[in-house]
């Protein structure tokens, strides 16, 4: 895909001041798949870029916060979808009031993070498709597929600088188009790129699962093979904004989870669960200010190694 010509089209402007105090990287962070996502960027000047395909088109979105106060610019034939949307994105939805905090760690990890908000994205596919790319596999092969594919198959940001090398996720057609050798050239087994196929077959009815409650969202997702729970999750999490939604079946959450508020460092899905039992409703919350403590178990084995699919 060649480089994108950026700022040839004037922008649409919004201007929002929300009412609570809102951390744009801690709100937005979820959305970024790896340092060199081609769908989200964070820049030196404190701005964050994303791309994504909205119901009226490919847009590009820059949201920067000063003093206080929101300012985003949009292009493409999604600007205003995504302005319009802009609060929403940003957490006005949310309900952090809602969550009680039962244990110090996350009392002190709360007082300390005031601006995070827990986002609503109210599109499906954009977070489906990466968190598909990313079961059983390392970070770095599941960030390395999603940015080959994305830079191969997507098209140029709208209105986005060049040098961002910033892409707009494939539509569902094209996806359906990728040839198998390009999946096993990105590091994408046969068992992946097969779930991915039959989700963009039923786009439509999954996207609508946006606007449904997280719980109906999941079951949804869930109907199309190859999507368990914690894809689900990781989706409606992005999606849906769901503060419930916890991502059972993850390599390293239960241990992580166990260690900060049990000193369980070994704990299992169900021990993970019995611990955040208390947060019944915003147990997703609870990871995420566990996740942003800091209090992870110390490493007792070797990573896990990333796996050669090339001779197969």
């Amino acid at each position: 895909m060649p480089p994108q010509a950026g700022g040839q089209h004037s922008p649409r402007h919004r201007t929002w001041t929300p009412p609570w105090p809102l951390d744009l990287g801690l709100t937005l962070g979820p959305l970024r798949r790896g340092p060199a996502d081609p769908t989200y960027r964070a820049t030196p000047d404190g701005a964050f870029w994303r791309t994504c395909r909205t119901p009226e088109g490919p847009g590009t979105l820059r949201v920067t916060a000063r003093g206080g106060t929101v300012e985003a610019d949009a292009w493409g034939a999604g600007a205003d979808w995504l302005l319009d949307r802009l609060p929403v994105l940003l957490g006005s939805l949310d309900e952090p009031d809602a969550f009680t905090p039962r244990h110090r760690l996350l009392a002190v990890t709360r007082r300390r993070r005031p601006g995070l908000r827990l986002l609503r994205t109210g599109l499906v596919l954009e977070s489906l498709i990466p968190s598909i790319l990313e079961q059983k596999v390392t970070t770095d092969e599941a960030y390395r597929a999603w940015r080959l594919l994305v830079r191969a198959y997507g098209e140029p940001a709208p209105g986005a600088p060049a040098e961002l090398r910033l892409a707009v996720v494939p539509e569902p057609r094209t996806w359906a188009l990728v040839p198998s050798w390009e999946w096993h050239r990105a590091g994408v087994d046969g068992k992946r790129s097969a779930t991915v196929l039959r989700a963009v077959r039923v786009a439509r009815r999954l996207e609508e699962a946006a606007g449904m409650e997280p719980e109906a969202a999941r079951r949804r997702l869930e109907l199309v093979p190859g999507i368990g729970p914690w894809t689900s999750a990781e989706t409606v999490q992005r999606s849906n904004g769901a503060p419930d939604a916890v991502s059972t079946g993850d390599y390293h959450l239960p241990g992580i989870i166990g260690h900060a508020l049990a000193d369980r460092r070994d704990a299992d899905d169900a021990q993970m669960l019995e611990l955040l039992e208390p947060y019944a409703g915003q147990r997703h919350r609870a990871a995420r200010l566990v996740l942003l403590s800091g209090r992870t178990p110390p490493r007792r084995a070797p990573r896990m190694t990333p796996r050669d699919i090339a001779p197969l």
